[in-house]
């Protein structure tokens, strides 16, 4: 296989990474409203393991979606997506360590690690829509880091941009896919 045929092959088994998004985004709204009604604490703990879950959660809304939800294991592209797992892990150390010194900024920094990450997802799927995505979670992520904006303010941010793209990406594949046929 060459690279594009990788992405395809993964753009199919995944719904071009739409699920994930989708999942991630209800994960980062449910977060910023229990922070919002009922404590920071709670948002922190709900966002965590809500964040273990993106990954098995995504690939069963594939698989409904009658999508494989998994790659063949010679595709490079699968390493990468792994491999970049680990600005998340360390982006949420860093987010949690500064949450210690300053609860405020947890979400704006989460924003704008995850917008890294999606900077990278381009390159497993093939879809410049993946740069947007990212620049639309780091640049509210600064802004609400800069303005001092209130604790709940990233985490629903997050959750609407997310959501809307999950929802954008999804109707982009059936799109490509009706073409295809």
């Amino acid at each position: 296989m060459d690279f594009k045929e990788f992405q395809k092959e993964m753009r199919i088994a995944y719904l071009c990474g739409g699920t994930g998004i989708l999942v991630s985004g209800i994960i980062w709204l449910i977060s910023g409203l229990s922070g919002l009604y009922l404590s920071k604490e709670k948002s922190l703990l709900i966002f965590f393991i809500g964040g273990m879950l993106i990954y098995p959660l995504g690939v069963l809304l594939a698989k409904l979606f009658n999508r494989s939800g998994k790659h063949h294991k010679d595709n490079p592209l699968g390493k990468l997506a792994i491999e970049s797992t680990a600005v998340l892990f360390i982006g949420l150390f860093i987010a949690y360590s500064i949450y210690q010194i300053q609860e405020l900024w947890f979400f704006p920094v989460m924003l704008m690690i995850i917008g890294v990450r999606y900077l990278v997802f381009q390159s497993i799927y093939g879809m410049k829509i993946y740069w947007l995505l990212g620049l639309l979670l780091i640049i509210p992520g600064i802004l609400f880091l800069i303005a001092n904006q209130p604790f709940h303010f990233g985490g629903i941010a997050g959750g609407i941009i997310e959501i809307s793209f999950g929802v954008l990406v999804i109707i982009m594949d059936n799109r490509s896919n009706k073409t295809l046929k």
